[in-house]
């Protein structure tokens, strides 16, 4: 910076811009003298690029006038345009918008557009800054504070208006993440429910063969039935998810969600019942008193390696809870050994910790639902769901790799074992 404010020198740069079959070529700017610079520095960086950047716009505008006109004071007997002094108009800034002055170029009677005017007065720019902040948790009511800027009139931010683009840029970035392509290979699936608006919403979140999280997809329903579950699985494998492909399912207990992934995949599909839940229902059948206790033995008895030790320890804690806790011993002999799968498919260390439970399907409802956390009354169901799947690919943006996603390949080969398919009969593993 000190050097350029030494120099004083020209910017210059190299662009094309097409339009009405218009070209400029090597632009040339002069945006601001280093003096100048040096006493908008005092008000702060954001000062300096606006004030650096409309300057720079200003110049662009009068080299597209001798472009399209040719330089003022120099007479040409070809032009078919000339200037017409300047108008009021309004490009896009910081999510809204103000007005500047523009010179004007006549032809025929006409205006002739300058062709970098576009560039300035798009409004995608604006609406994805408009569309972070929203999806950050600013309100409509006062987003108007965030795109203010000192010197500038901001239009373009009131309540209403920035809900109607706000809704339009949900509805494109809805449209994205529906049809988006599933073609990778995801050896585990999480599916949980979570209540929003009156209504449930079905969610899918694969895992990667490298180890990285992707919400796959989601569904509105009444509730987490069969019907609508396997809806979400059938537009799963229209957008290119593999039905052939051995895969475990981690599931929160719910027998609908259980039946739906049978009827769906079949045998290449193995569930893993969250522990965490299996845990949390057999301790909501006994008395406090007995709950520290018995959550130990529980946790202890997960903790084990090997899969049939593990299932003896369970097995006596439900033995013991017979005569006592009769509830509370069938809860935890419901379902049991579908809670042991990974101990089953012999899976590592970190990773099965990772796949034993929901809890990354359950982190990612959280910050979903954190982020429309500021609407309280949803009109229908189309309008949660399309909030909610932004929620979703805003928390997506977060997303990490899974603790111990390198012991992902001991999964994909313990699960094409135990489903007896050889890697060579369901093709190659992408």
């Amino acid at each position: 910076m000190q050097t350029y404010q030494r120099e004083q020198e020209s910017v210059k740069r190299k662009t094309t811009i097409p339009l009405n079959n218009v070209t400029t070529d090597d632009i040339t700017v002069q945006v601001v003298d280093g003096a100048r610079l040096m006493e908008i520095a005092e008000e702060g960086l954001a000062a300096m690029f606006m004030e650096v950047g409309l300057e720079a716009m200003r110049q662009l505008f009068e080299q597209d006038v001798d472009t399209l006109v040719g330089p003022k004071g120099k007479h040409n007997e070809h032009r078919t345009a000339s200037r017409h002094g300047t108008e009021s108009t309004k490009v896009a800034l910081n999510g809204g918008k103000i007005s500047v002055q523009k010179p004007r170029v006549r032809s025929d009677g006409h205006d002739v557009q300058l062709p970098c005017l576009p560039f300035f007065q798009s409004e995608d720019a604006m609406n994805r800054t408009m569309l972070t902040s929203l999806l950050c948790g600013v309100s409509t009511r006062k987003f108007e504070r965030i795109a203010a800027m000192e010197g500038a009139e901001i239009t373009g931010v009131s309540k209403s208006e920035v809900s109607r683009r706000f809704n339009v840029e949900l509805s494109k970035l809805m449209d994205e993440f529906f049809n988006r392509r599933l073609d990778k290979s995801y050896p585990s699936i999480m599916i949980d429910g979570m209540e929003r608006g009156g209504m449930t919403i079905i969610v899918a979140l694969g895992i990667t063969s490298g180890g990285r999280k992707e919400i796959l997809g989601l569904i509105e329903g009444g509730t987490e039935n069969n019907i609508v579950v396997k809806q979400l699985f059938a537009d799963l494998g229209e957008r290119g998810l593999r039905m052939d492909e051995p895969r475990l399912f981690i599931l929160d207990g719910s027998k609908a969600l259980a039946k739906a992934v049978r009827d769906t995949y079949g045998d290449m599909a193995l569930i893993q019942r969250c522990q965490i839940h299996k845990k949390r229902n057999v301790l909501a059948h006994l008395p406090e008193s007995e709950q520290a206790n018995i959550g130990l033995a529980i946790s202890q008895a997960y903790l084990e390696y090997d899969y049939e030790i593990a299932l003896d320890k369970l097995n006596g804690i439900a033995s013991n809870l017979d005569h006592r806790y009769p509830d509370a011993a069938a809860s935890m002999r419901e379902g049991l050994e579908e809670t042991l799968t990974v101990h089953k498919l012999e899976v590592p260390g970190l990773l099965r910790k990772t796949l034993s439970n929901t809890n990354a399907m359950e982190s990612a409802n959280a910050t979903a639902a954190s982020i429309v956390r500021r609407i309280s009354k949803y009109q229908n169901g189309e309008m949660v769901l399309r909030h909610m799947a932004a929620g979703f690919i805003e928390a997506e943006r977060g997303f990490r790799r899974v603790p111990g996603y390198k012991q992902i390949p001991s999964l994909i080969n313990a699960l094409y074992e135990l489903t007896g398919v050889s890697e060579e009969q369901n093709g190659e593993v992408v």
